[in-house]
């Protein structure tokens, strides 16, 4: 019997056997092939990275030259009508006063299209968020109150830009 199992495989047969099984200089090959491939793919993803970080910076760079761009723009109406005003021939005071409100209605409109409001704390009560008291004044109002804005504030947004400069109740004692 083991002469009939030895005489089936013919010694061909046996030798194609080894041969479906890759050498070690092709495995090598075929590994140094694909690190070539993923070291290509590492680098052209890294170049990629740095690409965007890049753009991403001149974004933000341009984004912040150019934030007031539309405010800006907005505001040169206002400074036409300024100028006009100094351009004028012989301006009477009541005229020079009208062209003033209405420079200041622009300016207002422009202010409001923007969110930029003005803080009027005059009876309210202080707020260091949003005032800056320079005195404490005795007064028949209650402590703490403004009685007097000496200069308005302004806020853009929720964001306080310049405190308004008041005098603050001191109280009765």
């Amino acid at each position: 019997m083991q002469d009939e199992l030895n005489t089936d495989a013919s010694p061909a047969e046996t030798r194609t056997g080894k041969d479906t099984m890759p050498s070690l200089e092709e495995t090598l090959k075929a590994a140094e092939l694909q690190a070539a491939e993923h070291h290509d793919a590492w680098l052209r993803a890294k170049a990629e990275t740095e690409n965007m970080r890049r753009r991403a910076a001149d974004d933000v760079d341009k984004a912040r030259r150019f934030a007031v761009e539309s405010f800006a723009s907005e505001l040169l109406a206002v400074k036409d009508s300024l100028e006009a005003a100094l351009t004028a021939e012989s301006p009477s005071v009541e005229n020079m006063k009208d062209g003033v409100e209405l420079t200041l209605k622009q300016l207002i409109a422009v202010f409001g299209k923007f969110n930029l409001h003005d803080i009027d704390p005059m009876g309210e009560k202080f707020d260091p968020h949003l005032h800056q008291a320079i005195q404490v004044v005795e007064s028949e109002q209650p402590a703490n109150t403004v009685v007097t804005v000496l200069q308005k504030g302004y806020r853009l947004h929720e964001r306080t830009l310049r405190p308004a400069l008041v005098m603050v109740a001191k109280g009765k004692d």
